[in-house]
């Protein structure tokens, strides 16, 4: 019983034990270790044995997104972050290794020596100099304001901070590694013969392409085979193929004819019944009311009032004629724009310029928007009217005054406000009362004008020629599917993924059913646009997981430009990472290669003879001449760049008939006549420090070199 008891008493230790033993049974120690190690949990990756934890890059991430306002997607932002983590660590590490520290003098006296920084009139002192103290104190102030929680400001200097540092991370490597490039003189020797050594030849050439490609059969186990011999070219990082048909969520012709109906029904006067006057009531149309804004908001339109003025090509193609030559309070429509079917109104009908020039001067008072003034709103209209009678009739009194009171941009300008068009007079960002007074008057008006700024007095300066405009109300309803038709399109989708499910082909589905496969070819682990689809990456982390298998197949709920739709995506292709690729692309490059060879030996077996006349006989051509041939420059006239042939035609005895060379363009048989070598220099300095400065602008490939040597683990794609 005592036994029982204590088994009792520890049970929850039993429960674990047992736990433990049945991972055993799937997992070696190695693999349960790894379970509980919580530095793989939260591990985005390693570079040279150092962890990034997850955590830290995820908020990284974020902040980089946060920064960029938006703009950059989650995965731009991801690699970017990631790519920066690598560099910082790449860079540190070497560093570390050649004895060099990056201290915070360093940094202080890069940020210090920056033209922002020394130039702000935030760190100047009374004499107008850079003052290190008040840079001091303006960070001090920054920290403090952290430590109460807003730390905006703060984070921001720490990333300026940290910017400087990368980059005299960066600067200090390069620089020791450009220190230790250079090149010797007989380096320069060597340059100045590859450059200036000057070759005549006779050659017999004969193209590729005077062999038919009919003539030529390159199989598919030769193309494998070329492939298995030169791994190296052919390592694959990874790549999905994707085949999918979609499905655009879009109305149908009967969702449109409806939509537009009922657009049409909210023209006249209609009685429906209400509920709260137990009753039927009249409920005004577009056509009879004259509460525009509450029309809109009541009956529900999609798109709110717009109160700026239109040009008949400001107005849509379809109806521009109809609505100029309509009457005012007319309704024109329905009609289709944009998406929306439409009713306009014509509220409006007036003559305006495209655009005006005025000047002004201000007189705020308090409670004006953006005034500090002490003014009353009497006292402020008593100022405006006195100025107004003495500017309005002297354009010198007029300038001067506004020189002198004006607090706003205009001020040192004679109150000159410039061109203003139409579109941006009548925008919301603009007050409406300035914007009707330059565009309702003609040129030369002045009069008084109160805005939400204050009262100005407003001159009109010039305009264009005024030409007719008119003001529109527009109800508009957006063309969207009924649930009917999103119920229709979903089904087909859902259909066509069942039918794949249980083993079926998508070409025969798609050819059977009218639809369009599309393909997304050798998608890497991190990308996230599917081509067709954009922006996809839900599909390709489905495309990777472990356990997916070619033929796998799944509807994606995707959305493109706004528009919804579904996509059914079937896995058909896929490489592992350190496999070989077997893409549509490589074969194709390797197809390409073969052929060529082939090619090749054909041309030569007809290249027969001793001398070259005899080989051109044989090959039906002729004999060329090349001349002041250079290895720098590997051109031959009248056939192109050949390197491989200059290359031997610069250490073939002279006169000696060469062997068969397979060029670039052809097969090339060639006999040096002439190998002029320049004039021997006492001294190769020169050339030796063009070559040193060659390798020393080279520099910016050691980031690359560098992370193609470190030791990195990347795990980004099982987080993102």
């Amino acid at each position: 019983m005592a036994i029982l008891s204590k088994i009792r008493d520890r049970s929850m230790f039993l429960i674990l034990i047992v736990g433990l033993a049945l991972f055993a049974f799937v997992l070696d120690p190695q693999s349960i270790q790894s379970f509980f190690s919580s530095s793989k949990i939260n591990s985005i990756g390693e570079i040279n044995g150092e962890n990034i934890d997850r955590e830290e890059f995820a908020r990284q991430v974020e902040a980089y997104r946060s920064q960029s306002r938006g703009r950059a997607t989650q995965m731009q932002a991801v690699n970017a972050v990631w790519n920066s983590m690598l560099s910082d660590k790449i860079f540190e590490s070497e560093l570390e290794k050649a004895g060099i520290v990056v201290g915070e003098k360093d940094i202080w006296d890069a940020m210090i020596a920056l033209p922002e920084i020394q130039n702000s009139p935030l760190f100047k002192n009374d004499i107008n100099l850079f003052d290190q103290e008040k840079l001091k104190e303006y960070i001090a102030n920054m920290k403090d304001e952290a430590e109460a929680g807003n730390t905006k400001a703060w984070s921001n200097w720490l990333a300026t901070e940290k910017s400087i540092k990368q980059n005299l991370q960066r600067l200090a490597y390069t620089s020791l590694v450009r220190d230790g490039l250079g090149a010797s003189l007989k380096d320069g020797e060597r340059e100045y013969l590859f450059n200036n050594t000057k070759i005549d030849a006779e050659f017999v050439f004969v193209p590729y392409t005077s062999i038919p490609d009919s003539l030529v059969n390159v199989t598919k186990s030769e193309i494998k085979k070329y492939i298995e011999k030169f791994p190296k070219n052919f390592k694959s990082e990874g790549t999905r193929t994707l085949k999918y048909v979609k499905f655009d969520i879009e109305p149908s012709k009967e969702d449109e004819e409806e939509i537009k109906n009922v657009v049409a029904s909210f023209i006249n006067d209609r009685e429906e019944y209400s509920n709260a006057a137990k009753t039927t009531v009249k409920v005004e149309g577009l056509k009879s009311t004259t509460k525009y804004e509450e029309f809109l908001n009541d009956n529900k339109s999609d798109l709110s009032i717009d109160n700026s003025y239109k040009f008949k090509n400001q107005v849509p193609t379809i109806v521009s004629d109809a609505i100029f030559e309509a009457s005012l309070g007319d309704v024109v429509g329905p009609y289709k724009d944009n998406g929306y079917y439409k009713i306009s109104k014509i509220v409006e009908i007036l003559q305006l310029p495209d655009s005006v020039k005025s000047s002004h001067i201000i007189v705020p008072y308090i409670g004006a928007t953006r005034s500090t003034s002490t003014k009353t709103k009497e006292a402020a209209k008593k100022t405006a009217d006195s100025i107004f009678a003495i500017v309005k009739n002297n354009k010198s009194k007029f300038v001067k005054i506004a020189n002198e009171i004006n607090s706003d941009g205009t001020k040192g300008k004679g109150g000159d406000i410039g061109w203003v068009r139409k579109d941006q007079a009548f925008s919301p960002s603009f007050d409406k009362d300035f914007a009707n007074f330059i565009y309702k008057n003609k040129k030369g008006s002045i009069k008084v004008v109160e805005t939400a700024f204050g009262f100005h007095i407003i001159k009109i300066d010039d305009q264009t020629k005024p030409e007719k405009a008119v003001k529109l109300v527009t109800f508009a309803r957006l063309i969207e599917p009924s649930e009917a038709t999103e119920n229709t399109i979903f089904e087909k989708a859902e259909t066509l993924a069942a039918n794949l499910d249980e083993g079926k082909n998508i070409d025969d589905l798609a050819k059977e059913l009218g639809y369009k496969v599309q393909l997304a070819l050798n998608l890497k682990e991190l990308d996230e646009n599917v081509p067709g689809i954009g922006n996809q990456r839900q599909i390709v982390t489905w495309a990777f997981k472990n356990d997916r298998e070619v033929g796998d197949s799944k509807r994606f709920d995707v959305e493109t430009a706004g528009k919804r739709s579904y996509a059914v995506v079937v896995l058909s292709e896929k490489t592992e990472k350190g496999g070989l690729v077997l893409s549509s692309v490589v074969i194709e490059e390797v197809l390409l290669k073969l052929t060529k060879e082939k090619k090749a030996t054909i041309i030569k077996q007809k290249m027969n003879g001793s001398t070259l006349d005899e080989i051109a006989k044989n090959s039906n051509t002729n004999v060329r001449k090349a001349s002041s041939v250079t290895l720098a420059s590997p051109l031959i006239s009248g056939v192109g760049k050949e390197p491989v042939v200059v290359g031997a035609m610069s250490t073939l005895a002279i006169n000696k008939i060469s062997d068969k060379i397979e060029g670039e363009k052809g097969v090339f048989v060639v006999k040096v006549i002439k190998r002029e070598v320049p004039t021997k220099l006492e001294n190769y300095n020169t050339f030796s420090k063009r070559e040193a400065n060659k390798l020393k602008a080279k520099t910016y490939q050691i980031f690359r070199v560098l992370k193609e040597t470190a030791d990195v683990v990347d795990n980004r794609s099982k987080f993102f």
